[in-house]
This record gives C-alpha cells, structure tokens and sequence, in this order.
C-alpha cells in the first residue's frame, strides 16, 4: 500500500488536476491520498507556497515522504516510485 501527500489549495485548478491524474492509477496500485491545503497552515505555506501542488509519498513501513513531483504529475517519477 501506498500513501501520497498532494500539498493543495482549494482553488487551484493545477491541484486537481494533480489529484485526478493520480486517481487514474487506482486501478493499478492500492493507495490512498491525503489532500492537505497549504493556506491552513504556516509551515506548508511556507514550505511549499510557490510550488503546489506538491505530490509525495511514501510505502508501506517507510516514516518518511519522498518528495515525487510538483505543478503537474511527472508520470515517469511517479512509475518510479511505484517501482523502486
């Protein structure tokens, strides 16, 4: 299983789309997404303000995400890290 973080806001239209393209790989990988908005809080707006959206994740028994792809889903990064 896998778990992706998509860094948001909730008016962008570059973040659902994101967030789409993703689900398109549901038929071929179990995962699960969690959408967090950066304008909720400080340290998100400040990390990734410029950048969202953001997509990182991270697999089953690992603590720490992995940065994959921002402003649009790099489908060869994300393959990749389905892979690796």
């Amino acid at each position: 299983m896998f778990h992706f973080v998509l860094y948001s806001r909730s008016y962008c239209h570059l973040c659902q789309d994101m967030l789409d393209a993703l689900h398109s790989y549901a038929d071929r990988y179990a995962f699960e997404v969690e959408v967090l908005d950066v304008d909720a809080a400080p340290e998100l707006l400040e990390k990734y303000d410029e950048l969202v959206p953001v997509l990182a994740g991270r697999k089953q028994g690992d603590s720490d995400l992995q940065q994959i792809c921002h402003y649009f889903l790099d489908d060869s990064k994300l393959k990749a890290f389905f892979h690796a």
